[in-house]
């Protein structure tokens, strides 16, 4: 007979997930929630009544989606940089055996275990004593340094796990280097490249705290959104993170319908 107290033991894995779950979503549910509200006064902190009104002008407020739209393209020049690099760094340190392997090792991790104010502060200093301007390029270099650390532990990670008589099987095929590493290892290390660009893509996307040292007079959008909390909190905002947390939803279903497939395709 199944009492109460051994229904939970068997299901207490899949409840503490479910809960870790829904612990996680609940901010991402209230902004959307809120993005159909409409506040009677400036700050969009209690519900009122239902509208669409910032749906259908989401740049109904002032210079946020010139901010919104700096932001993405700061994100996505970073991404292609730390990718490329990255992936670079991340073979030869596995593939390679090279003097002061080790300590090239730790300095690439660096930034990941470095509170992000110092890395603020360090760049500052850096950026002023060299006379560079503050500025689109100043955030650029920045997000670029702190990304490539989370693209290297990615793709890293994926190396690791390689079978190397894969690439050996196609070189007795007569397979010269580029047809090898296009045809066999860039697929197989794919998902560790693909990961560690959208990790590097949020990052840069999110960051607050390096931009608001290293930019200057440049706003983008997370210092927009920190602006605009201090004056009233516009549904807009509101709606620009509903449809972010929309499409990265979408873009990770994606990449597992498409992981899916191919392991079904796989022949066995």
């Amino acid at each position: 007979m199944r009492t109460p107290l051994t229904w939970l033991r068997r299901n207490l894995v899949v409840i503490a997930g479910l809960g870790t779950l829904a612990y996680m979503i609940l901010p991402n549910v209230v902004v959307t929630v809120f993005s159909f509200n409409n506040p009677s006064g400036r700050f969009n902190y209690a519900w009122q009544e239902f509208s669409l009104d910032a749906w259908k002008d989401p740049c109904g407020v002032a210079d946020m989606c010139g901010s919104l739209g700096l932001s993405l393209q700061i994100a996505l020049w970073s991404t292609l940089a730390a990718t490329a690099l990255g992936t670079a760094i991340a073979f030869a340190l596995v593939r390679y055996r090279f003097r002061a392997r080790g300590a090239v090792n730790s300095l690439i991790f660096l930034p990941m275990a470095m509170p992000e104010i110092v890395m603020a502060a360090s760049l500052l200093a850096l950026f002023l004593n060299m006379g560079i301007q503050l500025g689109f390029w100043t955030i650029l270099i920045a997000h670029i340094m702190f990304c490539l650390s989370f693209v290297v532990a990615a793709v890293k990670a994926r190396v690791l796990s390689m079978d190397p008589r894969l690439e050996e099987a196609a070189r007795d095929l007569y397979a010269g280097p580029v047809q090898t590493f296009l045809r066999v290892t860039l697929p197989i290390a794919a998902p560790g490249i693909a990961a560690g660009a959208l990790l590097s893509f949020a990052l840069s996307f999110d960051d607050f705290i390096i931009t608001n040292f290293n930019s200057g007079n440049t706003v983008t959008f997370p210092m927009f959104v920190w602006g605009s909390a201090q004056r009233g909190t516009p549904v807009q905002i509101n709606v620009i993170g509903t449809a972010m947390f929309v499409i990265a939803v979408l873009v990770v279903l994606a990449g597992q319908m498409v992981g899916n497939r191919r392991k079904k395709a796989q022949p066995k």
